[in-house]
C-alpha cells in the first residue's frame, strides 16, 4: 500500500499513516524496511523526510506491479 501510494505522489510517514490508516510507528518502520531495500529513496531530514519511490523502483515498476498481482491472487485463493 504504501509503494502504490509513493507511485502517485511523495509524501512524508505522517501523511502516509493518515491516508492509509495506518500507526504512523507502523509506517516508519516499513518506510525502514522499503528504504534498506532501495525500493524508496527520501529527502529531508526529521519530521520533513519526504519519501518517494526509487530510481530502480520507477523504471522496474511493472515487474512490481506483476508481482503484486500474483502475490494478491495467492492471498485470495487461500482464503476462499
Amino acid at each position: 500500500m504504501i509503494i502504490q501510494a509513493l507511485k502517485q505522489m511523495p509524501r512524508n510517514a505522517n501523511q502516509l499513516a493518515d491516508e492509509l490508516k495506518l500507526d504512523y510507528k507502523t509506517v516508519r518502520h516499513h518506510l525502514g524496511i522499503l528504504a534498506k531495500n532501495g525500493m524508496v529513496s527520501q529527502t529531508g531530514n526529521s519530521y520533513a523526510v519526504t519519501y518517494f519511490l526509487s530510481a530502480e523502483l520507477e523504471e522496474r515498476y511493472n515487474v512490481f506491479e506483476t508481482i503484486w498481482g500474483r502475490i494478491g491472487k495467492n492471498k485470495k485463493s487461500r482464503v476462499h
